[in-house]
This record gives structure tokens, C-alpha cells and sequence, in this order.
């Protein structure tokens, strides 16, 4: 197994400014062969949906090829990967298109911990149709959410369990495999946000169990954009709002309008770029990614041993990630300091850790850190001990004025 973050550095051109990155949970920095993808896209002829012109065949080659590599990297159909504007956008289209089938008395469980784009879509849903939501907690000390805590929000009623895989704010991973078969068994569907847990774990989406999973490529170095994977069958039984002409095949029925072809071009580079983490690694593009990601989690486990005990013993300092299985995510909080003056000490010496709830504003309150959150350190793929060196020595400065 062989992860050379040297060369890996290289690939970053935004690196070469100098400013240490710790927002990936945010989004990711972009590596040149997804920029050189994204722009060959735009330089080659490309027309809308068809096969007979050549721009066609291209534009149907850059939609085909990024489904392939969506399914790869998610362990999913590629006949069952929709392509849209962001998770986000994607969330509230699917929940719109369900709750068009809910009445009073279904229920619908979203959790204290998820992002806001993972409960906001189902609450206002939810009111809708005239279904009640149930609000599964999370513990504060630890920041585990179990699936006891999921089972305890279930009944017989339960339409949808809508569940993170990874905290954008503290980094808790959640049993989500064990969380999916609570909601099958109670007759629901599983809608996983994965936008988070993408990024640092390689997803094996029949391994999760979950019916729907959202993710973003801007958040593994790829473009701006959302992906939703689901099985075609699935995906067959939902009819949302659509133009009457448009494609009523899956999955381009939930596709509103023309795809961004560069968009797509670029995130297939973004995946073959994570297939090649391991230098060493060979075999399919999976076969690749399993061998790559292992590499990754390793190499960024090491970075967030070192930041998790020397943040700990920066005095005044409180790491809220706590929980048993995290991603390298931390949020911190100082005694009698802001947050904000912290990420504004920190921006000035051009290392980017920035303040807030992140979205993940229930989380944020649930830990009682109430709208204001904290300071968040995010690891990403291009992150080195240089980096984790800059920061320290920033925070200690910060700290001690």
C-alpha cells in the first residue's frame, strides 16, 4: 500500500498559494486532471441528448462514462445514478415525489445529527402530505447516534428514516447498515446523506442497505454537482414532476434539463484520480478504489491521531468529536475565546479552518453550542504533517494572546 503525498500535493495547483486547507468538509481543492477533464469537455463538440451527431455521441460518452464511475466508487448500478444540481436539490425532488403518497398518520423519522439538507426536505414534506415527523436524538457527551436511538423514533406507520452516514459538523459515523435494516423492518425506506462519509470511506451501497443515497463530488475533488444512487427498480416506481417531453426512462426521468457535460467529464476524473491514491494498486476501477481508500483512511487516520491529542492538550480547548467511529473531522471550542476570532487569527496566517454550524444547525444546538458551532478541522486527501504543523503552532499563538 503506497500513498505518496508528495506527489499527490502536486496535482493541486491551488496548493502552490501557499494557504494550508482545512474546509473539506466544505469542499474539497481541485486536482488538474479534473480541471484538464472539464475543460476538454467544453473544447470538443457537444450537443444536447442524441447519438448521431458527433457532439451527441460525445455528450452521451461524457453522461455514460460518469455513470460508470459513480457506480464504481458507490458500489451501485450505473443504470441507477442521477445526476443533478447539488444532494440538496436532489433531497427535496425525491422528497417531494414520495410524499406525494403519504397521508395523516404516516411518519416520517429524521435525526438531531444531519445536515440540514438531510432534514429540512422531509420535515416541510412531511407537513405537506400531514405526516408526523419524529426526531431521533443523538447522545451530546459522546455524539453517538445509535440505532437504538433510531429504533425508539419507529412504528408501524414509518414511511422513510432519513439518516446522515457521517456528521459534516463532529465526524460521528453512525451504524448505518444496522440503521437500514431497523427501517426495512418496519416497512420504511432508508434515504442515507452521504455527502460527508463519501469523501473518507468508501461506500459499498448494498453493504449500507439504504434505498436512496445522496452524495456531492465537490466534496472529493471533483466539480459542483449532486449524485443520487438508488436501484433502477426503485427508481421505476417513482414519478416526479416532469416535462411532458422529456425521457421517462430511469434515471434521466429525474434529470431535469440538459446535464452540465463538463460537470460530469469532471467528475469521472475525480474518480479515476481516487482509484489511483494507491500507486501500487492495479485490477478494475473498484478492485483500485478499495485499494486506494485504504490508503487514504490510513493516511489521514495518522494525521487525526496527532491533531485529536495535541488539540487536547492545548489548554482551553474542547474537541467535540468524540464519537468511537469518526471521519477526520473535529470541532473545537476555547474557554472565554470565539470561534470566529480563531478562524479569522487563523485565515490572516493563510490556513483556512472556518467557524460555524456548517448547516448541520440541530446538531449544533443538540450539542449546545446553539447557532454559533464551532471551529471546524477537515482533513482531505492532500493534507500532510506540514499542514497539521502550521495549525498547531497558529492555535498555540492564538491561545496564548
Amino acid at each position: 500500500m503506497t500513498y505518496d503525498i508528495a506527489s499527490l500535493r502536486s496535482r493541486f495547483p491551488a496548493l502552490a498559494a501557499g494557504t494550508v486547507h482545512f474546509d473539506g468538509p466544505g469542499g474539497t481543492q481541485t486536482p488538474q486532471p479534473v480541471i484538464d477533464a472539464i475543460a476538454d469537455a467544453l473544447a470538443r463538440p457537444l450537443s444536447n441528448r442524441g447519438r448521431y451527431s458527433l457532439g451527441e455521441r460525445n455528450a452521451e460518452t461524457i453522461v455514460t462514462g460518469a455513470r460508470q464511475a459513480m457506480g464504481d466508487l458507490l458500489g451501485a448500478d450505473p443504470a441507477g445514478i442521477v445526476f443533478g444540481r447539488s444532494a440538496t436539490q436532489l433531497t427535496y425532488d425525491v422528497a417531494r415525489t414520495l410524499a406525494s403518497s403519504w397521508a395523516p398518520g404516516d411518519e416520517v423519522v429524521v435525526t438531531r445529527l444531519d445536515h440540514d439538507a438531510n432534514i429540512r426536505p422531509w420535515v416541510q414534506a412531511a407537513e405537506r402530505a400531514g405526516a408526523t415527523v419524529r426526531w431521533a436524538g443523538f447522545d451530546p457527551a459522546t455524539g453517538e447516534l445509535t440505532a437504538d436511538d433510531i429504533r425508539a423514533a419507529l412504528s408501524d406507520r414509518t414511511r422513510l428514516v432519513a439518516v446522515t452516514a457521517a456528521s459534516n459538523l463532529i465526524g460521528t459515523r453512525p451504524p448505518i447498515a444496522e440503521i437500514c435494516r431497523l427501517a426495512h423492518d418496519a416497512g420504511a425506506l432508508a434515504h442515507v446523506d452521504g455527502v460527508h462519509y463519501t469523501a473518507h470511506t468508501l461506500v459499498d451501497l448494498p453493504a449500507l442497505g439504504a434505498d436512496l443515497f445522496v452524495c456531492s463530488p465537490y466534496k472529493f475533488l471533483g466539480p459542483h454537482h449532486g449524485v443520487l444512487a438508488a436501484s433502477p427498480a426503485l427508481l421505476e416506481t417513482l414519478r416526479p414532476d416532469k416535462l411532458l417531453p422529456s425521457s421517462d426512462a430511469v434515471p434521466e426521468r429525474f434529470e431535469l434539463g440538459t446535464l452540465p457535460y463538463e460537470l460530469l467529464a469532471g467528475t469521472h476524473a475525480a474518480v479515476d484520480f481516487l482509484a489511483g491514491f494507491d500507486t501500487s494498486a492495479a485490477g478494475t476501477r473498484r478492485e483500485r478504489l478499495v485499494a486506494s481508500f485504504a490508503a487514504l483512511v490510513a493516511h489521514e487516520a495518522t494525521l487525526r491521531t496527532r491533531l485529536e491529542k495535541e488539540l487536547t492538550a492545548l489548554p482551553g480547548v474542547t474537541v467535540h468529536s468524540r464519537a468511537a467511529d469518526l471521519t477526520p473531522t473535529l470541532l473545537l471550542t476555547f474557554e472565554h475565546r470565539d470561534t470566529t476570532d480563531a478562524y479569522r487569527f487563523l485565515a490572516a496566517r493563510d490556513i483556512h479552518a472556518p467557524a460555524g454550524h456548517f448547516y448541520a444547525i440541530e446538531a449544533s444546538r443538540h450539542l449546545g453550542l446553539g447557532d454559533t458551532g464551532g471551529l471546524r478541522i477537515g482533513l482531505a486527501p492532500y493534507n500532510d504533517q506540514g499542514d497539521v504543523d502550521r495549525l498547531l503552532a497558529a492555535l498555540a499563538e492564538f491561545l496564548g494572546k
